[in-house]
């Protein structure tokens, strides 16, 4: 049975591959059918991310990988076997990418790709960081099939430049916490409280949103707070312990406080569960929380300009006192990015010929 014409949005999606009844399906060819329980729609998955899973499980690599000539097929193996191994929201959103740039290389051959097709797909894209994202992902498949000996080199690493997106510039002011620290809580187990108790616990250790919300009360020991940052955990594996301070401790208190119901988290809604989602590792409950919460600010208190979670980050790597201990905070590798991005403070400069 051939495959149904392909509607447009089938076109990103692997060959074969259809999405109806909201839900991802294979169009099964008949001198296969027995391999797929005899039918002709395969059910994958409700999801993307679930449908990739099932194909992986049904097909033979090895044999798929004889069939890498195209683009589209090197994106789809990417999908298969390195896709997986990624965190759970990086995942996700590459899957996304893929859908955007495999319809637009879906028939090139992968030899046949050149730094200029980069340029022209990045300057055809009206949202460039978008764009640029969805070209690493394409550049990480090129540098997986010069690895699995489908080309000698890799066909444009090197020789694209991108502009990045320049970092932002918001500090937010000591003033400003201290009028967000003010806003009345509605209830006594509430959002504003949790919030205003994530905010403390934040400005005190500088963790990244996953980490935080994936805070435990037996995380919290009697030499400190043990965490391990979800970014590095694949790869150092680090670990860091924040020392108790009379301030650290009575932010976890304030925390255990206001929550809405018994948790193993220290964050958790109203029934218990951890706001970020396993599968995706996405925290889009949190986040609509953070920015109802930020529109209470901007309207009860003086606060004139929102902030983002993440600007709370930059803040702690801000009021540091050494670039070094702005490093130490953050859990950087290096000083380069802690600098760059996180040291937000004006400079501070005396004019010349001044003691």
């Amino acid at each position: 049975m051939p495959p149904p014409k392909r509607l447009p949005e089938n076109r990103k999606l692997p060959s074969r591959w259809v999405q109806k009844h909201g839900a991802y399906y294979y169009v099964v060819p008949s001198e296969v059918r027995h391999l797929w329980e005899d039918k002709t729609w395969f059910r994958l998955g409700k999801t993307l991310a679930e449908a990739y899973r099932t194909w992986t499980h049904r097909m033979e690599l090895g044999d798929a990988a004889a069939r890498v000539t195209t683009i589209a097929a090197l994106l789809d193996r990417y999908a298969l076997e390195v896709v997986p191994t990624k965190a759970p929201k990086t995942a996700s959103g590459n899957l996304k990418q893929i859908q955007r740039i495999r319809p637009v290389f879906a028939d090139m051959r992968i030899e046949d790709m050149e730094p200029q097709h980069v340029y022209q797909y990045v300057a055809r894209r009206t949202a460039k960081t978008a764009a640029k994202r969805e070209i690493e992902v394409l550049s990480h498949a090129f540098t997986k099939a010069v690895e699995w000996g489908l080309i000698k080199a890799h066909p444009f690493r090197g020789e694209v430049r991108l502009p990045g997106a320049p970092p932002r510039t918001r500090y937010v002011e000591d003033w400003e916490i201290i009028e967000v620290m003010t806003l009345a809580s509605r209830r006594k187990k509430g959002s504003v409280g949790m919030i205003q108790a994530y905010l403390r616990l934040k400005l005190l250790t500088g963790l990244r949103q996953r980490d935080l919300l994936l805070l435990t009360v037996s995380a919290c020991r009697e030499d400190g707070i043990h965490v391990t940052p979800s970014k590095t955990k694949a790869s150092t594996g680090k670990r860091l312990i924040y020392e108790w301070t009379p301030e650290l401790r009575q932010a976890v208190d304030d925390a255990m406080a206001v929550r809405p119901a018994l948790s193993p988290f220290l964050f958790c809604n109203r029934f218990g569960a951890c706001y970020v989602v396993e599968e995706t590792g996405e925290s889009k409950s949190f986040n609509s929380m953070w920015c109802k919460f930020i529109d209470r600010v901007l309207r009860d208190t003086k606060v004139m300009e929102r902030f983002t979670e993440h600007d709370l980050r930059a803040k702690v790597g801000s009021d540091a006192e050494s670039l070094e201990r702005a490093r130490q905070l953050l859990a950087h590798a290096d000083t380069r990015m802690t600098e760059r991005v996180y040291r937000r403070r004006p400079e501070r400069i005396k004019p010349a010929g001044s003691v």
